[in-house]
């Protein structure tokens, strides 16, 4: 869940919220259903007019465009793109450890981060669907007197709230900004009870349902309301409800273990004095902790999308997005946010569903058509404490997943931009 500066963003601004925080850097404007909509309906033909096929996105497309990560410095990229026929296109660059020609496993084992908010806000909906609870409870009928304190109020933030990160709780996740401080607390673990008493020390963000603030807190709190729902670990609910029936055997929460199984690539830190380290040795204390590949994170967004783990109202519901934070759009414009899914804008029309996620040493993106027929998530093992950096890492990530979602060709599409 936390982050580096290119996941999620506690209070809009990424560059100066420490590194481990989840979410600083991917979130930005407007809700892109009518925009997109637009888009599409400009670009038909006309009725009986002769349609080109474009160039479909080739395992040469994918090369290039992770090549083109590895050329800003990261140490290694993984990327798959899984189609419904099972045909995958898959592409690693680069090196899992610094210094030595180990080549990037081609679906390794990486921390995803806040991808994993995507699994807990799927429990939370099959919860409602089967009416153990509703999206209009709020905190404290579940939880009462845990949110309290500085302006905080459990009796006027709602599930929906927490889901869509509107409820206005501030984020104050423990993090590190340089090496030393990597080393002095990369063992250090947290209750989710601690992380809450750590947000209610600081006044909300804005009132709940009145703006939009990326809240790893939120999402904690989610988890502490299954347990009350289900009388039973929240994590057992994910494995059961999720893991389990998707078949996704490679998805695994480390507890308090600090390394990964193997295969994986090796994490890496640019910190703000250019140093480099290797900090793939820690514990995450929270939902941003699991560990996935790029095979299983695939089969999730196929079997959500596909209708494999919702009803259709519920899956409705989690599609009704908010615009996010302006400040943002720099890192992901035409964003909107879901009841934890994100929804972005394609190029060729129509739009992508996903949930990024930032983790010292790793950073994922990913994406699925709307019917979750075609998927492509990118793996990074290098992640900046430099905002410029973190952008432009961003950015050739997104062309990536946008390649691969329009399923054409990146060399094409480069050509014919205008002044090329």
């Amino acid at each position: 869940m936390r982050s580096t500066p290119t996941a999620s963003a506690p209070k809009h601004r990424p560059s100066q919220q420490r590194h481990r925080r989840i979410g600083r850097g991917w979130l930005a404007v407007a809700a892109a259903a009518l925009a997109t909509a637009g888009v599409a309906t400009a670009c038909q033909p006309p009725e009986g007019a002769a349609v080109a096929s474009p160039p479909s996105y080739q395992q040469a497309d994918l090369r290039r465009d992770t090549s083109a990560l590895q050329a800003l410095g990261i140490t290694g990229v993984q990327a798959r793109v899984t189609t419904t026929p099972g045909r995958d296109l898959v592409a690693t660059t680069g090196v899992a450890v610094a210094g030595t020609n180990r080549p990037v496993p081609r679906d390794g084992y990486f921390r995803i981060a806040s991808t994993g908010k995507a699994l807990m806000a799927t429990v939370i909906l099959q919860l409602v669907d089967e009416g153990q609870l509703s999206l209009d409870d709020t905190v404290d009928r579940w939880l009462p007197g845990v949110i309290d304190g500085n302006g905080n109020d459990g009796r006027k933030i709602t599930v929906r709230q927490l889901l869509q990160n509107t409820s206005g709780l501030h984020d104050d996740l423990p993090g590190f900004d340089t090496p030393q401080e990597y080393y002095q607390h990369r063992y250090d673990t947290y209750t989710p009870e601690q992380i809450v008493a750590r947000a209610m020390k600081h006044h909300p963000d804005f009132r709940p349902g009145t703006d939009w603030s990326y809240s790893n807190t939120g999402y904690v709190v989610l988890g502490m309301i299954v347990e009350k729902a289900t009388s039973g670990p929240w994590q057992e609910e994910v494995e059961s409800r999720i893991l389990k029936p998707l078949g996704m055997n490679h998805t695994y929460l480390p507890g308090t273990t600090s390394t990964l199984r193997r295969p994986h690539a090796d994490g890496y830190q640019v910190f703000v004095s250019g140093e480099r380290t290797n900090v793939t040795e820690q514990i995450v204390p929270d939902l941003g902790g699991y560990v996935s590949t790029t095979a299983d994170v695939n089969r999730f967004f196929q079997g959500l999308l596909g209708g494999k783990l919702l009803s259709e109202a519920r899956m409705a519901e989690m599609r009704d997005t908010v615009p996010v934070a302006k400040q943002l759009e720099a890192i992901w414009p035409g964003g909107s946010y879901g009841l934890g899914l994100v929804n972005r804008p394609l190029t060729c029309g129509g739009s992508y569903w996903s949930h990024e996620g930032g983790e010292a040493g790793y950073i994922t993106l990913n994406g699925a058509t709307d019917d979750g027929s075609r998927t492509i998530t990118v793996s990074m093992t290098t992640s900046f404490n430099d905002f410029d950096k973190t952008l432009r890492q961003h950015k050739a990530a997104s062309d990536l997943v946008d390649h691969a979602l329009c399923d054409t060709s990146s060399n094409r599409q480069e050509s014919d931009r205008p002044g090329r």
